[in-house]
């Protein structure tokens, strides 16, 4: 059996386990994401996004990373910004790694199957209904461009 997103697990940021495979069957948006970023600002489009998307069906993964060093190494500080900065409500992971080789199983996988990888804070990965890989964008690309937007409308 293929390797698909919802083969996998993760904790949320509060060290509960998440199974991915419980969102089988839905579009997914995972992005890597940073709370001392220049482009942090984007957590706001990705609020946006999730409030217009979620009835649809839209699952949008946050996982804070510092491997650019632009995060917060406190899970409950993390927490705090995105919740008083942005009154998020999608899913937010725990801390992890997303580029080298203790980067998050999940990363590990994009890189070795669609050979793909962040290269900076905010890289966004789209992926259908059978938990594959669509498309993928740069950090310059916002959450709810119509670049991505187009492809989520494809999706649900």
């Amino acid at each position: 059996m293929a390797k698909n997103i919802y083969n996998f697990k993760i904790d949320d940021i509060d060290g509960n386990p998440i199974d991915l495979s419980e969102f089988k069957g839905s579009p997914i948006l995972l992005i890597n994401t940073a709370s001392k970023c220049g482009f942090t600002g984007q957590y706001q489009n990705l609020a946006n996004l999730f409030l217009e998307y979620k009835d649809k069906g839209l699952i949008i993964i946050a996982t804070p990373s510092d491997s650019f060093n632009q995060e917060f190494s406190d899970q409950e500080e993390i927490k705090e910004f995105c919740l008083v900065n942005y009154q998020t409500k999608f899913l937010i992971t725990e801390l992890i790694k997303v580029i080298g080789e203790d980067a998050h199983p999940i990363y590990q996988w994009i890189k070795e199957d669609y050979k793909k990888s962040p290269k900076w804070n905010f890289y966004k990965f789209l992926f259908n209904t059978k938990g594959e890989l669509v498309d993928g964008w740069s950090s310059m690309t916002k959450p709810d461009s119509e670049k991505i937007i187009s492809k989520i409308e494809k999706l649900i």
